[in-house]
């Protein structure tokens, strides 16, 4: 993928803002990386903010005599000593030419004054890390096979998402695998689940979608192939949980929205408001409401109130096929 230059980062600041430790971690990695591409002997030095004091910055951005080209990490800028910040800034706003400066802050209110007044100096970059909507995880894997230069389908990025989670080192990771393996191709939904369908994760959402369109068999077979395959029943309940949060907050949306904005109302991808929608019809608020309560109740079993997980998870899927025939 595609970096940063070390014209972009050399006598600048890079402000690293947000509490998605991955994403800053890249963006803090792509300044050294650009660094070093421009001169190989830098040097690049860490530090805490919590002990940046005095001439500290001062001292680390100084050409040393090996290299005058410095890369310049400060972590934890949310734990600048009120002393240092007049120092801190006096410094982004006249940054030394050969130096890179990274500030990286964890998110949270903490240091929010400090980050303010670096975003109104011309010489500081931010650069985002925030934590992903559950509808945003989806386009994080097509950006990140598009890196590869490689594209997805959307609902392949989607399966993706399902078959290894919301962690996002395992699902760059995971894209990067299907691009390099793909080479010059559409990455399809049968591609993602012939590489990773048989995930935990994945078999556990089969077994709720089955459930959710009210399809009785298959919706036990799913569960006894999955508990054969030693999926955690955990994984199971927090399935059924997502797909019953899906269709209530679609079946409580505003009629009448545009897809993209109902989306955003529902907290999924754009292509799975269709398939909720049509899962929904078979769904009224009453009924949803229970299977909700149901799914609770059942999670609160296997988790140590019942010690039966099998034969609480086949009640489940009767439950809920059931409550979805009588509504």
């Amino acid at each position: 993928m595609r970096g940063p230059s070390a014209a972009d980062v050399l006598g600048r600041v890079t402000l690293v803002t947000g509490k998605e430790e991955f994403l800053s971690e890249r963006t803090v990695t792509g300044v050294r990386e650009a660094v070093r591409r421009h001169d190989v002997e830098a040097e690049v030095s860490e530090t805490q903010a919590l002990g940046l004091t005095g001439g500290a910055l001062g001292d680390l951005a100084a050409p040393s005599l090996f290299s005058t080209t410095r890369c310049v990490v400060v972590r934890g800028l949310e734990n600048l000593p009120e002393e240092s910040v007049d120092g801190l800034l006096a410094y982004a706003a006249e940054p030394v030419d050969d130096v890179a400066v990274v500030l990286v802050h964890g998110g949270g209110q903490k240091g929010s004054g400090v980050l303010t007044k670096l975003r109104k100096l011309p010489e500081v970059t931010e650069v985002k890390s925030e934590e992903l909507r559950a509808s945003e995880f989806p386009g994080f894997v097509v950006a990140e096979v598009r890196g590869h230069g490689a594209s997805i389908e959307p609902e392949a990025a989607a399966a993706l998402v399902q078959a290894v989670g919301q962690d996002l080192r395992s699902l760059s990771a995971a894209a990067g695998q299907l691009a390099g393996d793909f080479p010059g191709e559409v990455l399809t939904e049968e591609k993602v689940k012939r590489y990773f369908g048989g995930r935990a994760e994945a078999k556990s959402f089969a077994v709720a979608d089955a459930a959710f369109w009210g399809r009785r068999r298959p919706a036990l077979e799913e569960l006894r192939w999955a508990l054969d395959g030693g999926t955690a029943p955990v994984l199971v309940t927090s399935a059924f949980a997502g797909s019953a949060r899906g269709i209530a907050r679609y079946l409580c949306a505003p009629r009448g929205l545009r897809e993209a904005d109902l989306a955003r109302e529902v907290g999924v991808p754009p292509w799975k408001v269709r398939t909720i929608r049509d899962q929904s019809r078979g769904w009224s608020e009453a009924a949803i409401a229970r299977a909700i309560r149901t799914i609770a109740q059942a999670d609160a079993d296997i988790k140590g109130a019942a010690g039966d997980a099998p034969y609480t998870l086949e009640r489940l899927v009767l439950t809920i096929t059931g409550l979805r025939e009588r509504s």
